[in-house]
């Protein structure tokens, strides 16, 4: 489990204990209190395995090679293009882009070795995530990588449930392919751009897994 979660799962958790403990000092008086105080429990218990459930964090393998990128993020494959990158690449892009549904691994993984050389944060909107408009509008990191095989950028994008982004990745900061470094809480949104010499090796509606599925393969990395 992620450790994100462990604050929000103890306020719960705590909770519904005390909410089971008072239905069961009431329990033999019956009556509507003790019939609030169990349905309650009830729903704040089934809060907490939910909890449990989104902030998993399983142990992943992820792949060798060079100038493979991996997944940053679970979910489903809502596009693939060709755009340009703006901010750190400043040139044309390949680019994936990737719904999280608020039943998948949320834990965002690296896609590449290399060093991150870019980092903003931007406030912003908290539209559906799979509408083409969050991708300028939403907040969202935005993260520039410079790996031995070209520039890449990754973005986490908030949704209209995703109202927190955690990155724990700075400019400056030495990463890993499949190294942990953040997570979406909740329905969200994860692009990543790519050199153009990248074959793409993902479809859309296919299903992804952070630092296990591989996105693209830069091809003139030896």
């Amino acid at each position: 489990m992620h450790r994100e979660g462990y604050k929000l799962l103890s306020i719960v958790a705590g909770l519904a204990l005390l909410f089971t403990l008072g239905y069961l000092g009431l329990r033999e008086s019956g009556g509507m209190t003790a019939l609030i105080l169990r349905f309650t429990s009830i729903l704040l218990w089934l809060l907490a395995a939910f909890i449990v459930f989104f902030f998993r964090d399983p142990e992943r393998e992820t792949p060798s090679g060079l100038g493979v990128l991996v997944s940053p993020a679970d979910g489903t494959v809502i596009g693939i293009d060709e755009i340009d990158e703006p901010n750190f690449v400043q040139a044309r892009t390949k680019r994936v882009i990737i719904f999280l549904s608020p039943f998948n691994v949320h834990v965002n993984r690296v896609p590449e070795n290399g060093e991150v050389r870019y980092y903003r944060y931007q406030p912003g909107r908290f539209l559906v995530a799979s509408e083409p408009a969050a991708s300028t509008e939403n907040e969202q990191s935005i993260i520039g990588l410079q790996t031995p095989e070209g520039k890449i950028v990754f973005k986490q994008i908030a949704g209209i449930l995703a109202r927190r982004i955690v990155c724990q990745i700075r400019e400056g900061h030495r990463v890993r392919r499949g190294e942990r470094f953040g997570i979406i809480k909740f329905g969200s949104r994860m692009e990543v751009f790519m050199p153009m010499n990248t074959e793409i090796k993902v479809r859309l509606r296919e299903k992804v897994r952070a630092g296990e599925s591989i996105l693209g393969e830069i091809k003139h990395a030896t």
